[in-house]
């Protein structure tokens, strides 16, 4: 098993079914990343705190009763692959969509989604030309600064949806300069993952 997939697996208390579909998502991620980059190559050795623990961290914020979750900006399936299996173990499974605009990574990610037999859409288009999604939730990591992430929700979010955005260290100074362009109440929660890290969930997004 690879390093640190057994830890992570039991700290996510999941089924054998969801932690074969993890397994397999990290070795289809192994084998495709050389050739197109998913993740960068010195995360790799770390990919089961790095990139699957801080990503199912992030479904764990959802609301019970959300059931339209889009993941923008996909790449590498962080969060969005991991949201959609930990998803389909449950009996109130979501409806999920993964936006990616890049026609390689669109196709990594609708690999692992048919091999592991995961319902979820992958919708291969520019993140501001998609149609309006109506999201519950939003979500995106590493992807673009807080003020951007706004527009994209401004677009993809339902009236009463909520996003969540992991930031790392200066997610103050993100926080401070989106607050000059957009009124949005938020939560700092703490990165399970990394120290300084938090996960902002945030709602009532409007521009001022």
């Amino acid at each position: 098993m690879m390093n640190g997939a057994k830890e992570v697996l039991a700290k996510l208390n999941v089924s054998r079914e969801t932690s074969e579909k993890l397994l397999l998502l990290s070795s289809l991620l192994e084998k495709w990343n050389p050739k197109i980059n998913l993740v960068s190559k010195s995360s790799l050795k770390d990919l089961w705190v790095r990139h699957i623990l801080d990503s199912a961290q992030i479904y764990e914020l959802a609301p019970e009763n959300a059931q339209n979750w889009v993941d923008i900006g996909s790449g590498g399936g962080f969060p969005g692959l991991v949201i959609a299996i930990l998803s389909a173990e449950n009996t109130n499974s979501k409806k999920i969509t993964l936006i990616e605009s890049d026609q390689r990574k669109c196709a990594f990610l609708r690999t692992v989604l048919r091999e592991t037999e995961v319902p979820a859409t992958v919708l291969s288009e520019r993140i501001e030309k998609a149609d309006p999604q109506r999201a519950d939730v939003l979500s995106a990591r590493a992807l673009a600064d807080l003020s951007l992430l706004f527009e994209f929700s401004e677009r993809h979010l339902g009236e009463r949806g909520i996003a969540l955005f992991p930031k790392g260290a200066t997610w103050q100074k993100e926080v401070k300069l989106a607050q000059e362009s957009w009124s949005f109440k938020y939560d700092a929660i703490k990165s399970k993952t990394e120290p300084e890290a938090v996960i902002l969930k945030v709602g009532e997004i409007r521009r001022v």
